[in-house]
């Protein structure tokens, strides 16, 4: 078996892509997306009729309307592609507003229903910040499920469990980004501090219960990948699934779900956690650059759309 086969064994496959091509090849457990992954899509040919006919279907409709019909004209070619569910993110400028947070992404299931798509298929991505969290609590007991994503510190993964949230995504790859940047080293296999803080996650969940799924997401190698075989989920880009077809090397399981690991439990309240990622540089900054580039390109497919209005 090839590498991706031997990773289906330990860890549901998740692919991060808006190409239904790629998806179809790979076959995948469930897909994400993300504003970036959207516009990168809409600007391909082969995906431009989407775009075209969320407009054409709403002549009336706001741009803001038009990008959630959007979103949900991909989510709902997607799920013709994977057995499981489609993750669909919430607009990053709403990060800080747990009530419009809320609102939008019950509007996203209802148009999800309406499009004959179950609400058990989809999962309304959040972005990790105690806001996000707090929405993510409300929705999740209305049986709206959540993947709250850019989470990059310890203090985001227990306040998601503690709120009850379906999964999470931890970024590895813009972990190791910032270390990498700061340090000037490379960091490979477990010495990666992207694979460490998911490991850490993970074994923290499994300690205390969590039953919180946890996807590692952001991956820059194959190496990262596999050493966090095992985990609940991981979500990985087209060409990084390419890779890992592409190679027969044997694949260990990294993560079990031994639960004697030596980690104290910690509370996590608005004060505490805001306290924590403070004291986290490279988690604050992260957070903060990926709310701004996912702002930034959901700003670019909006003044694409109003382009294609006029």
């Amino acid at each position: 078996m090839n590498q991706l086969e031997q990773l289906k064994q330990y860890t549901t496959v998740v692919a991060d892509t808006g190409d239904f091509q790629s998806i179809k090849a790979y076959a995948p457990q469930d897909a994400t997306t993300n504003p970036s992954l959207i516009l990168k899509a809409v600007q391909k040919p082969e995906y431009r009729p989407l775009l075209e006919k969320a407009i054409a279907d709403a002549p009336h409709a706001t741009v803001d309307e038009i990008v959630d019909n959007l979103l949900i004209g991909f989510g709902v070619e997607i799920l013709k592609y994977v057995p499981g569910r489609v993750s669909t993110e919430i607009d990053a400028a709403l990060s800080f507003d747990t009530e419009a947070t809320v609102a939008k992404g019950r509007e996203l299931i209802a148009l999800y229903e309406k499009a004959g798509v179950s609400r058990e298929r989809v999962l309304i991505k959040i972005a990790s910040t105690w806001e996000g969290i707090r929405a993510a609590e409300i929705l999740e007991k209305e049986g709206i499920h959540c993947n709250l994503t850019l989470l990059f510190s310890l203090c985001q993964a227990i306040a998601c469990a503690d709120a009850g949230v379906k999964l999470i995504s931890p970024f590895v790859g813009r972990i190791y980004d910032w270390y990498k940047k700061s340090t000037g080293t490379e960091y490979t296999g477990a010495d990666d501090p992207g694979v460490q803080s998911v490991k850490r996650i993970y074994q923290y969940y499994r300690k205390f219960g969590y039953k919180t799924e946890v996807m590692g997401a952001s991956f820059r190698n194959t190496s990262q990948i596999l050493e966090l075989a095992g985990c609940d989920l991981l979500t990985i880009s087209p060409d990084l699934l390419q890779k890992l077809a592409d190679t027969e090397a044997p694949v260990e399981r990294k993560l079990t779900t031994d639960a004697s690991a030596d980690i104290d439990k910690i509370t996590v309240d608005e004060k505490t956690f805001r306290f924590m990622l403070n004291e986290d540089a490279m988690g604050t900054e992260k957070l903060a650059e990926g709310i701004r580039a996912f702002v930034a390109d959901s700003i670019k497919l909006k003044k694409m759309i109003e382009e294609m209005k006029k």
